[in-house]
C-alpha cells in the first residue's frame, strides 16, 4: 500500500485474534557516508582481497566452511546443510505479546528502525485501529518476528499515520555499565554549580531539530575529495578545543556559558523587537505623507 520504495518485509502484525496484513520500509539510509576504499598507491589499483590459509595458500570456495572457535585456533566446524535445517522459517506474523510504558524502555536495547504500513485498504482499518490504540494508552507492543533465518525481539510502537518497528537487542547482549562506572569517585557537589549548569540547560532546551545537526566529518571529507577533484590547494582546518587534561575553572565556565547566552537571547528579543516596531514600507510612507500635511 505504501508504494513508493520496496518493502523489507511483508506480513501480518498480530493482536490476539486480530491479525493484520503490513509492510516493512527500512527507516534509514547510508547516503550520507563516504565509502573509502584501500588503493595500491604507485598504481592507483584498488586492493583485493584473497581468501587463504596459512602455509597453503588460496582456497576455493567449495573448500570453505564456517566454524566456532572453542579455544584458541581449535574450531567446531558447520556444513551449510547444517545450518540450513536449524534455520528459522521466515515466519511472516509479528505477534504483539506484552505492552510496556515508552519509559520503561532502555535505549541500550534499540537496534534497527522499520516503517510498518497497512499492505491493503482492506488492511488499513484494522491497522488504524491498533496504531491508535497504542497512541492512546502511550504504550509499546513487544513481540517476535523472523527476518533473514534469525528471531528478532522487536517494539512497536505509532508514528504519524502509521507505525514504527524496531528490533531490539536481547538481554545477553547488553555489557552491564559496573565496569565502565566503577571509577567514577563519588564527590559532594556545589549546589550554586550544579544550578547554573540547570539554568544553562533550560535555556538551550528546544524541539529536537534533525536539520539543526550535520556530520561534519562527511560534509568535510566531501570538501577534500571536491578539492582533490579540481586541483584546488587542500585547507588545514583549525584547532579547536582544550587541551585533553587543561584544568578549567568549573564555576567561571559555567557563570561565562550563561552570560553568553543570556546576552546571546536578548540580542535576539530586541532584533524580533525592532522587527515588529518598525513599519512597513507603504505604511512608513503614508505615515510620511501624514505627517508633510
Amino acid at each position: 500500500m505504501a508504494a513508493a520504495t520496496r518493502a523489507t518485509w511483508k506480513g501480518h502484525l498480530r493482536l490476539s485474534l486480530v491479525s493484520i496484513g503490513v509492510e516493512l520500509y527500512t527507516a534509514t539510509e547510508s547516503a550520507s557516508q563516504l565509502p573509502l576504499h584501500q588503493i595500491h598507491k604507485p598504481s592507483g589499483q584498488r586492493i583485493r582481497y584473497e581468501k587463504v590459509v596459512p602455509g597453503k595458500g588460496a582456497v576455493a570456495s567449495e573448500d570453505i566452511v564456517k566454524g566456532y572457535e572453542i579455544e584458541k585456533n581449535t574450531f567446531v566446524t558447520l556444513e551449510e546443510d547444517e545450518l540450513e535445517r536449524i534455520r528459522l522459517e521466515s515466519r511472516r506474523t509479528i505477534d504483539l505479546v506484552q505492552f510496556v510504558a515508552e519509559k520503561d524502555l532502555d535505549p541500550r536495547y534499540y537496534e534497527k528502525p522499520y516503517y510498518v504500513a497497512p499492505d491493503s485498504d482492506v488492511a488499513a482499518e484494522g491497522f488504524c485501529v491498533i496504531r491508535e490504540a497504542l497512541g492512546r494508552s502511550e504504550k509499546v507492543g513487544l513481540g517476535k518476528m523472523a527476518m533473514r533465518g534469525r528471531e528478532s525481539l522487536v517494539a512497536v510502537r505509532p508514528l504519524g499515520r502509521g507505525l514504527l518497528l524496531e528490533t531490539l537487542r536481547y538481554g545477553n547482549e547488553i555489557r552491564s555499565a559496573d565496569k565502565a562506572f566503577s571509577e567514577i569517585p563519588e564527590i559532594e557537589l556545589d549546589e550554586d554549580m550544579v544550578g547554573l549548569a540547570t539554568e544553562l540547560i533550560e535555556r538551550k532546551t528546544a524541539p529536537f531539530n534533525p536539520a539543526l545537526f550535520h556530520d561534519t566529518y562527511a560534509e568535510a571529507l566531501r570538501e577534500l575529495i571536491d578539492r582533490k577533484l579540481e586541483g584546488r590547494a587542500l585547507v588545514q582546518p583549525e584547532e579547536g578545543g582544550r587541551a585533553r587534561g587543561q584544568v578549567i575553572d568549573l564555576m567561571a565556565a559555567l557563570k561565562k556559558s550563561v552570560q553568553q547566552d543570556k546576552g546571546k537571547s536578548e540580542q535576539a528579543t530586541k532584533t524580533r523587537g525592532r522587527r515588529t516596531k518598525e513599519p512597513a514600507p507603504e505604511k512608513a510612507e503614508t505615515t510620511r505623507k501624514r505627517k508633510r500635511g
